[in-house]
């Protein structure tokens, strides 16, 4: 995907595991092994169309999130660098190219700004919870701090939500079977579990239609259509035979 406008991404990071826990793993795995234990799948979805644009399948160090930024800012369309420049009589002035939400993960500020430096509106939420360390426990959030990070007016910060990402957590683990909790089906292999995603991920974005807001229950046209990226929603057997082609 290239040459994308969107108006809002939100990104987020769901925990899984390859093979074993981190816990289980010896001292030896944890030295060399990248591809056992605790894997994180980082997610970034577009609020207005749903479209899921790209994904980062690792472990959670801050280069990862640098990676993961870089990655989709390389997919969006940005100003030319003389469009912010002083000309025509005029003072020149950065064109915000999207907004970004993410939740208070250390690593995404220094990421963001890597990526995307002075084209972004940028901020953070921090979700609080009671009984959080409860094991397999619903936690009950208590309440969310919203800090605006750049461009950001303190008007602004109810616009910083990440709520659609981790409602796409939820459908990603209904959706993957290796993604249940407790369960034998969690993924033996890292390279299954990319597979596996990739896969899921085109037919989110190619096939899959949300509803609407609200109680009607109506169906939306999928993420490729809303984002002008098809002009049609696809059967499994197009997406297949896409595939095949290449």
């Amino acid at each position: 995907m290239r040459g994308l406008k969107l108006d809002h991404l939100e990104f987020d990071e769901q925990w899984t595991f390859v093979a074993k826990k981190q816990a289980r793993l010896t001292v030896t795995e944890r030295e060399t092994c990248h591809d056992k234990g605790d894997i994180y799948l980082w997610t970034a979805v577009d609020q207005t169309t749903k479209l899921m644009p790209s994904f980062l399948i690792g472990k959670r160090p801050g280069d990862n999130a640098r990676r993961f930024m870089l990655d989709v800012a390389g997919r969006l369309v940005f100003p030319k660098p003389h469009a912010s420049d002083d000309h025509a009589f005029a003072a020149g002035a950065y064109r915000r190219v999207i907004q970004i939400s993410t939740d208070a993960f250390a690593a995404y500020p220094e990421a963001v700004d890597l990526a995307f430096g002075a084209y972004v509106r940028f901020g953070t939420i921090r979700e609080e919870y009671k009984n959080a360390k409860i094991i397999y426990t619903p936690s009950e959030m208590v309440g969310t701090k919203r800090t605006p990070r750049r461009d950001m007016t303190k008007a602004d910060r109810w616009t910083i939500c990440t709520s659609h990402v981790e409602r796409l957590n939820g459908t990603q683990r209904l959706m993957l079977k290796r993604l249940n909790r407790l369960t034998y089906c969690f993924s033996k292999k890292l390279r299954n579990l990319e597979a596996a995603f990739a896969i899921f991920v085109a037919h989110y974005n190619y096939c899959w239609r949300t509803r609407k807001p609200g109680k009607t229950g109506k169906r939306r046209p999928t993420a490729a259509v809303m984002a002008g990226l098809a002009g049609h929603t696809w059967t499994f057997d197009e997406l297949f035979a896409a595939v095949l082609a290449r």
